[in-house]
Formats: C-alpha cells, sequence, structure tokens
C-alpha cells in the first residue's frame, strides 16, 4: 500500500515538473516580433542608465516631438496696406434747395452715399423786379405838371407816387426783366428826362446741405433731380 501511494506521488509530481517547465517560462514560445537580420526595437526604461542618457543609436524608438509651424506670413500684403490706407472723403455743399421738402428729399437719397449731412437754411436778397422812375419833385402840384410833360413827348404809362418813403416821385414802371427796365429808361431819356432805374429786391430764404462722403466714386447727380442745385467745396466738418 505503501509503495502503491508512493508511486502515484511520483507521478503527480514528474506531471507538476512537466507542466511547469512547459508553461512556466515566459516568452518561451513566442515567436520573433521581427524578420530575421532586422534589429530589435528597445524603449528607453529598457536600456542602461548610461545608454539612455546618451543620443540614441540607431532603431531605438524615441518620441517624435513635432516641428514648430513656421511663422504666418501675409501673402495678401498688398490688400491689407489699401485696408489700412486712409480714405479720401469730400465736404460738398449742394443747394440752393426751393423748398425745405426738395431739402429732405435729397437728404433721404444721399444717406446711403454719405458719412455725414447737416442742412441749414439762409436769409437772401433776391432780385424781385427793376423800377424805372423820376426823382421826386418838391410838391405834388410840381409832380403833377411834370407828368403833362411826360404826355406831351408821347410817353405814357406813369403814375405818382402818393406816400410811402418816396412821395411825388413818378413811376415809369416796374420790370421783371433788367433789359426791359434799360429800354424804358433810354426811351424817357431820349424825351429830355432824369429818368434812372433802380433793382427792388426781397428777403427769401435759400436751403442748402453740407455733406460729407468718400471721395472715390461719389456723384450726386445720380441721385438728385432737383432743377438749380448746384455744388461747391466747403470745409469738412
Amino acid at each position: 500500500m505503501f509503495l502503491r501511494l508512493l508511486f502515484v506521488l511520483l507521478v503527480m509530481l514528474n506531471i507538476v515538473a512537466g507542466a511547469w517547465l512547459l508553461l512556466g517560462q515566459p516568452y518561451a514560445h513566442v515567436p520573433m516580433a521581427t524578420d530575421p537580420g532586422v534589429p530589435e526595437l528597445h524603449l528607453l526604461s529598457e536600456l542602461p542608465a548610461q545608454a539612455a542618457t546618451t543620443e540614441p543609436a540607431a532603431g531605438v524608438a524615441t518620441s517624435a516631438t513635432p516641428a514648430p509651424a513656421p511663422a504666418a506670413t501675409n501673402v495678401d500684403g498688398a490688400n491689407t496696406s489699401d485696408a489700412n490706407a486712409p480714405v479720401e472723403l469730400r465736404c460738398l455743399t449742394l443747394g440752393p434747395f426751393a423748398t425745405p421738402h426738395d431739402l429732405q428729399q435729397a437728404r433721404t437719397a444721399l444717406t446711403p452715399v454719405t458719412r455725414r449731412m447737416r442742412s441749414r437754411q439762409e436769409q437772401v436778397a433776391q432780385s424781385r423786379s427793376w423800377w424805372v422812375y423820376l426823382p421826386a419833385s418838391g410838391s405834388r402840384a410840381q409832380a403833377l405838371a411834370l407828368t403833362k410833360q411826360l404826355a406831351a413827348h408821347g410817353i405814357n404809362d406813369y403814375f405818382v407816387v402818393g406816400g410811402g418813403d418816396q412821395p411825388n416821385t413818378v413811376s415809369l414802371g416796374l420790370f421783371k426783366d433788367q433789359d426791359n427796365a434799360r429800354k424804358r429808361r433810354t426811351e424817357v431819356a431820349t424825351a429830355g428826362f432824369a429818368a434812372r432805374i433802380a433793382e427792388r429786391t426781397e428777403t427769401v430764404p435759400q436751403y442748402w446741405l453740407d455733406l460729407v462722403a468718400e471721395g472715390r466714386g461719389f456723384d450726386w447727380h445720380r441721385r438728385i433731380r432737383s432743377d438749380g442745385v448746384g455744388s461747391h467745396s466747403t470745409s469738412c466738418f
């Protein structure tokens, strides 16, 4: 009995020793990771301390460090300089506009193409007519006697001014056109009378529009159709 038990124990020990020899050795049956003749790659941690501090030899795997990207260059340098260049501005005054409505229409039409605008109103003296007359006499009786002399020379269309700042003046007519007034004065002067001519004015409002716009391509004529409107350069604001 004892011999049989000893025999079984020896067989089991042989099986354990054989299993350990077959399975217990690490990488015993792992095939080569590289082809024959190709050097193996080793991590830095697997190298000796002295070799790890020196320059890696051929075949040693190292971590790749990406090269710094080249500084960005300005390919379109000309366009950038143009964008930073100062813009040429035009400062103009447009007018005169006949009415406030015409002025407002111009502002509305030019708003998309201008940087700044301002409106203003001025009072100006405007010629209303031309007056042909004989200077005032010393009295109304003298003025009436003068009109009889005019009639004797075939000159009609006159009257004696009875009040105002020029009483006893003989009026010979009001004319819208200056040339017609000159013809009337010449007619009376030829008959021997000292006729004079004077311009009669009235104060009327005029409306103007000052603006600042970019000089390149700006053309206000295409947006404003009011008659009599012109332009001239003015100081910027």
